[in-house]
C-alpha cells in the first residue's frame, strides 16, 4: 500500500495552524494533514516570535528537514504561501527530499511582492481597515476588545515578516507550482502568473469565487480542486516508483 501524501500547511498572517484543522475531516484518507504552527501562537505561544522573513523561513526549514517524509507537498495561504516558497527553496538547496509540489494560495509571486505595503500598515486603524477589506475575520472579533487587541498584535508582527521579504533571484524549483486565487481579490493576474518564473516544471492557476479568503468562501469547490492537484502529485510519485522498480 502506498504511503499517504503529507500536506504541510502554513497559516496566513494573523492566524495559527488551527485554521486548517477542519480539513482533517474533509480531505481523503490518503492525505496526511500537518498544520505547521509558527512561533508565538497556538502550542508555541511561549516561544519568541520572529519578525524577519529570512529568519522565520530558515528556522521552519531546519525544523522540517529533521523528519521529512518521502512524499509531501507544501501549502500556504497569503503569508503562508510566501513562507512555503522559502521553505521549498531551503529544502531543495540543502539536499533534503524536495516536496512533490508547492501549492500557493492568495499570494503574488515572489518577484511581485510589495513589501512596502506591509510596512505602511502598522497602526491599529490601518490594520483594522485591512482586516475588514480582506473579509476573513469573524465579526465577533471586532466586537471584543481583548480578542481584537490580540489579533492586531499578531497581525502587526506578521506584517513585519512580510515587510522584511526581499526578493533575490534563486534557481527555479524543480517541482510543480500550483497557484490558487480569488476572482474578487486585489492580486492581479500578472502577479499570479509570475509564479511560473520560480519553477522548471508545470505551473497552474485555479480561480475561485470570492475575495482574499476564497478558500473559505468557496470551500467545497476549493477542496475539490485541491484534492485534484494532490492526486496529480500522488500519481507522479507512483510513476516515479514504477520507473525505478
Amino acid at each position: 500500500m502506498q504511503d499517504p501524501l503529507t500536506l504541510f500547511c502554513l497559516p496566513c498572517a494573523g492566524a495559527s495552524a488551527s485554521m486548517y484543522l477542519r480539513w482533517r475531516r474533509l480531505l481523503p484518507s490518503w492525505v496526511k494533514l500537518v498544520p505547521i504552527e509558527l512561533p508565538g501562537r497556538g502550542n508555541r505561544l511561549d516561544e519568541l516570535p520572529k519578525e524577519s522573513y529570512s529568519d522565520l523561513a530558515h528556522s521552519l526549514c531546519d525544523e522540517l528537514a529533521l523528519s521529512l517524509p518521502e512524499q509531501y507537498v507544501l501549502f500556504g495561504h497569503s503569508m503562508g504561501a510566501l513562507l512555503a516558497y522559502g521553505i521549498a527553496q531551503g529544502l531543495c538547496s540543502g539536499g533534503s527530499f524536495p516536496p512533490k509540489a508547492l501549492l500557493v494560495s492568495g499570494c503574488a509571486a515572489p518577484i511581485r511582492q510589495d513589501s512596502q505595503r506591509y510596512n505602511n500598515m502598522q497602526s491599529d486603524a490601518a490594520l483594522i481597515a485591512d482586516l475588514g477589506k480582506q473579509g476573513g475575520t469573524p465579526e465577533e472579533v471586532f466586537g471584543n476588545q481583548e480578542l481584537l487587541t490580540m489579533t492586531l498584535d499578531l497581525l502587526r508582527m506578521d506584517y513585519r515578516v512580510c515587510g522584511s521579504f526581499q526578493y533575490s533571484q534563486l534557481p527555479p524549483l524543480p517541482i510543480p507550482i500550483h497557484s490558487f486565487a480569488g476572482r474578487s481579490d486585489e492580486i492581479s493576474v500578472a502577479k499570479l502568473n509570475d509564479w511560473r518564473l520560480e519553477s522548471t516544471r508545470i505551473c497552474t492557476l485555479d480561480w475561485f469565487d470570492g475575495g482574499h479568503f476564497f478558500l473559505r468562501q468557496s470551500e467545497d469547490w476549493f477542496l475539490f480542486v485541491l484534492k485534484k492537484r494532490l492526486m496529480e502529485s500522488r500519481a507522479e510519485v507512483q510513476c516515479e516508483t514504477t520507473a525505478s522498480a
